[in-house]
């Protein structure tokens, strides 16, 4: 694998994030819309927001694209009018940022659904960093916490694991990725896992 990222490398990763942020952009109404049924179910859509990390890693596989892709598509949907503000993009650096260390500390070699879904759970350890420091879910009690934490969990695995390597084994059956990358024998091995 070639270390650094190309230009072609940014651009696609841009792309693919610009679809995240719309798609960001729609996931926030639903976010509200489920709300109100209570018992924290908005959480179990919470890990739709760091699925770009995961995909455009996926695709490009080389170190930063995690992190760029949280970045970009966090921007997208803060220039599209999110109804989170220009927090969204701290947000976004912070959970590129974790799925990224994840990725490091498997030297970027790994790319099965146990890797992809440690990147998830750190990007949903990032996420609720910084709801507790902007102090949404420090005054929970702790079941409420509790049934917090593990729907976001739950969401993340989902979300940011399964659906991401399902959707980049469906895109590499189709051999869209090898526009990208060259795909080998290897990595549909290591996506059946």
């Amino acid at each position: 694998m070639q270390r650094g990222l190309k230009l072609t490398d940014i651009l696609i990763t841009i792309v693919i994030s610009i679809a995240f942020g719309i798609l960001y952009k729609i996931w926030g109404p639903l976010y509200y819309a489920v709300k109100p049924f209570g018992l924290h179910i908005d959480q179990l859509i919470y890990g739709m927001w760091f699925m770009a990390a995961t995909v455009a890693f996926l695709i490009i596989r080389k170190p930063g694209v995690a992190l760029l892709a949280e970045i970009a598509a966090s921007s997208g949907e803060f220039l599209m009018g999110s109804e989170f503000g220009l927090e969204v993009l701290l947000y976004g650096i912070i959970q590129g940022l974790f799925a990224e260390l994840i990725l490091f500390a498997f030297r970027y070699k790994r790319v099965d659904l146990f890797v992809i879904s440690l990147a998830a759970l750190s990007s949903c350890a990032g996420s609720l960093i910084m709801d507790f420091y902007k102090g949404y879910i420090g005054d929970l009690s702790t079941w409420n916490l509790t049934l917090f934490i593990v729907f976001r969990v739950i969401s993340s695995i989902l979300f940011t694991g399964v659906f991401a390597v399902s959707i980049v084994k469906a895109l590499e059956a189709t051999g869209v990725t090898n526009l990208v990358r060259a795909s080998s024998k290897k990595d549909h091995e290591a996506l059946d896992q």
